[in-house]
């Protein structure tokens, strides 16, 4: 298995890593989609030469990534409304997810359609669509729209269409941002008043909208929209202004929950768990207390990263976790760098179309760079600032970008 370097013999190490990453942005920078049994059949080869290939490894996560991210943009494209659908008013029935955001005259949110046979729009069973509720003309408040509360189920008047945006270079691309998202319509709330919530909202996003009302009412001051961002990752709160001022500082990194965050709650949940294992010694006769500080870290990064919504930098923090965490508990060594490439693979494999974000280019890129340029030092408060000093320049030219 070992070729002398040790990089391209691993299945799940740094050239798979790049090979992966390399077929998936080859197949959505292509101008037209190949048909769907030839991406199938290149899915295929790729891993069975992942698994099998014994020359020349990286072709087959190369063929994995293009042919997996192809077979994805097709299922979601598929899934869109198709236009024969578009200019009606149709009533539909669901749940908000995520939390919305409230703007001076509208309210924009994402709505998932209930997957129901009653459902009167059959291409939209199940499907995500992105909404709008505007105020009338002339009106001062609010109004009805002020009650959008995520996880809430309502049944509204839309008027949807398939995404569709502006091709202005430098302009926000909306319907690669849909494609990501995998947002089947756009669309506006047609005839408020006949807007019915049909139950009161629960799950994870219902707490965080909460959590998110008892801290602006708590700090009442200016900082209350940055608490809530570091905090729950609601940034709803924070303005253009805001974000030109975290962007010109460069701290754009840091305001939402990010790695960093579900890194120093993980270690918290660690140091918490060695101590109790201290404390009471006879606990490492059922569980060992390194094994024990790293499922206690797995588990506090998890919860966390439920409480910021599951985004892309603290997935991929629980990922790496997950993988050290696995390599203790297997009593294996596990390099930084091996963790990073496993991390790539597993975000890849379960969501390919991450990298139309920015976040998985700042998130990746940001700690190759650590892992590549951080000193070695035992010194706490001199490997923490090295960190930021090193993340600050490093991240500075995609940041521009």
């Amino acid at each position: 298995m070992s070729t002398g370097n040790g990089i391209a013999a691993t299945p799940f190490g740094v050239a798979s890593a790049i090979a992966l990453l390399s077929g998936v942005g080859a197949c959505l920078l292509l101008p037209a989609l190949p048909l769907w049994p030839l991406l199938a059949l290149l899915l295929a080869c790729g891993l069975a030469w992942w698994w099998r290939g014994r020359h020349a490894r990286w072709l087959g996560p190369l063929l994995v990534g293009f042919g997996w991210v192809g077979l994805h943009v097709a299922v979601v494209l598929s899934a869109q409304l198709p236009p024969t659908w578009e200019q009606h008013d149709i009533a539909v029935e669901g749940r908000i997810v995520n939390l919305p955001q409230a703007e001076m005259r509208r309210t924009r949110f994402q709505f998932r359609v209930d997957d129901a046979p009653a459902q009167p729009l059959p291409p939209l069973q199940g499907k995500l669509l992105q909404l709008s509720w505007y105020d009338d003309y002339g009106a001062t408040e609010p109004g009805p729209r002020a009650k959008l509360q995520a996880g809430a189920r309502w049944k509204f008047q839309v008027r949807v269409r398939a995404p569709r945006g502006l091709a202005n270079p430098g302009g926000f691309d909306s319907e690669r941002h849909a494609l990501a998202q995998r947002i089947a319509a756009t669309g506006y709330i047609r005839e408020p008043a006949t807007a019915t919530r049909l139950a009161a909202p629960h799950g994870i996003n219902a707490w965080r909208e909460q959590m998110s009302a008892r801290i602006a009412a708590a700090v009442p001051s200016e900082s209350s929209r940055y608490i809530r961002a570091l905090a729950l990752g609601d940034t709803h709160a924070l303005g253009e202004e805001d974000w030109e001022i975290l962007r010109a500082s460069g701290l754009t990194h840091l305001i939402a929950i990010s790695g960093f965050h579900v890194g120093l709650v993980a270690g918290f949940f660690a140091l918490l768990a060695s101590g109790l294992w201290r404390w009471f010694p006879a606990w490492a006769r059922w569980m060992p207390r390194p094994q024990a500080a790293g499922i206690a870290a797995l588990l506090g990064a998890c919860g966390y990263a439920a409480m910021a919504g599951f985004a892309l930098p603290t997935v991929r923090t629980v990922l790496m976790i997950a993988v050290v965490v696995a390599a203790r508990l297997s009593r294996r060594p596990a390099r930084v760098v091996d963790s990073l490439a496993l991390a790539v693979i597993a975000v890849l494999l379960v969501d390919p179309l991450s990298i139309l974000a920015a976040g998985f280019w700042l998130s990746f890129a940001g700690v190759a760079w650590l892992v590549w340029c951080l000193p070695h030092t035992q010194h706490w408060a001199k490997g923490f600032l090295s960190a930021q000093g090193v993340a600050t320049v490093g991240l500075l030219p995609l940041t521009v970008i």
